[in-house]
C-alpha cells in the first residue's frame, strides 16, 4: 500500500482547526494535529504537542514528522490581546511561522506550506496603515512566508481570509448574537443584542468554506502568491441581525452604541482562488442557522 502523504495541521485545537483537522481527515491524507497543550483529540487522527514560538521545539516537530504538506492555523488571532502583549503576538505569529519555514527548509523543503494570514494585515510600504499590533504580526508573517517562497525557493502559498464563521466556539461576532440568541430562547438572558454600529460592514464566510479553499491552495496554489479567501461580498451587521431573526421565536431589542465609528470596510476579491476551481456552497442564512444550533 502507497504511504499517505503527511499533512500537519498546526492550531488544530481552534475554530479554524477544529474544522480542517474533520475535513482532511477524511481524505487521503495522514493528517497529524498540533496544538500547544493536551487540549485536543480526535479519533481518526494522531495528536501532538509543540511550542511554535520555541525553535528548538519545532525543529525536533519537523524532523520527525517529515510533513509533506503544511497547513499552518496556529496564532494569536485577537487584536485586543496584542494591545496587551505585543511581542508575544510576534513571537506567536510571525517568528513561529519563520521556525517552521526555516526547519522544513531543513528537512523538508519540497513540503507544501498554506501559511493562513489575516485580513487585519497591511500594506507594508504604507506604515501610516498600521493600527494595531495584530496587523503588525500578521503583516511580518505574510511578507517571511513570501520571503522564504523566493530566497530558498520552497513551495509556500499565503492565504487571507476574510471573517471565518460557522459552528463552533469563536469569539467572532456572529457568533457572540447566536450565544445570546440561544440563552434568550432558554430565558436565561435578558432579550437585547448590543451592537456597536448597525452599518458596519463584513465579508463573512463559512469557515468550512474557507477549509476546503485550504485545499485547493495545497494542491493547487502557485508558489510565492497570496490568495484571499472570501465570499467577495458585503453584510452590514443590520442585515445579519435581520437573518437572526427569521431564526428565532424570540423577540429581541438592539441596542445601538451610536458613539461606535464605522469600520473602514474592503472586500476582498476572491477571484485568484476561485480561477482554481473554488466556489464558496454555504450561504449566510444556513451558516448562521448552524451556528445558532451549535449554541442551542
Amino acid at each position: 500500500m502507497d504511504k499517505k502523504p503527511i499533512l500537519l495541521i498546526t492550531g488544530a485545537s481552534g475554530f479554524t482547526g477544529y474544522h480542517a483537522c474533520n475535513f482532511f481527515s477524511k481524505l487521503e491524507f495522514d493528517v497529524i494535529a498540533i496544538t500547544n497543550a493536551n487540549s485536543f483529540s480526535h479519533k481518526k487522527i494522531k495528536c501532538r504537542t509543540c511550542d511554535l514560538s520555541n525553535n528548538e521545539s519545532v525543529k525536533k516537530l519537523i524532523s520527525t514528522t517529515k510533513p509533506d504538506y503544511l497547513l499552518h492555523l496556529a496564532g494569536q488571532n485577537t487584536v485586543g490581546s496584542s494591545w496587551d502583549n505585543p511581542i508575544q503576538s510576534l513571537e506567536v505569529n510571525a517568528m513561529a511561522t519563520a521556525y517552521l519555514l526555516d526547519a522544513l527548509r531543513k528537512e523538508m523543503p519540497s513540503c507544501k506550506a498554506v501559511i493562513v494570514g489575516s485580513a487585519l494585515q497591511f500594506d507594508p510600504t504604507s506604515p501610516a496603515t498600521f493600527n494595531h499590533p495584530y496587523g503588525l504580526s500578521k503583516t511580518i508573517q505574510t511578507l517571511i512566508s513570501q520571503f522564504w517562497s523566493n530566497l530558498y525557493n520552497m513551495n509556500i502559498v499565503v492565504a487571507k481570509p476574510s471573517n471565518l464563521i460557522g459552528p463552533g466556539f469563536s469569539k467572532g461576532v456572529c457568533s457572540i448574537f447566536a450565544k445570546k440568541i440561544a440563552a434568550m430562547e432558554k430565558a436565561e438572558e435578558e432579550k437585547y443584542l448590543k451592537v456597536s454600529n448597525l452599518n458596519n460592514r463584513f465579508d463573512f464566510l463559512d469557515v468550512r468554506d474557507a477549509v476546503r479553499a485550504y485545499e485547493f491552495l495545497l494542491r493547487k496554489g502557485e508558489t510565492g502568491c497570496l490568495y484571499n479567501v472570501s465570499s467577495g461580498k458585503s453584510y452590514s451587521l443590520e442585515d445579519i441581525i435581520n437573518i437572526f431573526k427569521k431564526i428565532t421565536t424570540v423577540q429581541f431589542q438592539v441596542k445601538v452604541d451610536n458613539k461606535s465609528p464605522l469600520n473602514n470596510f474592503t472586500t476582498l476579491n476572491p477571484t485568484a482562488l476561485t480561477k482554481l476551481g473554488w466556489q464558496p456552497t454555504i450561504t449566510i442564512e444556513s451558516t448562521i442557522r448552524d451556528i445558532v444550533d451549535f449554541y442551542r
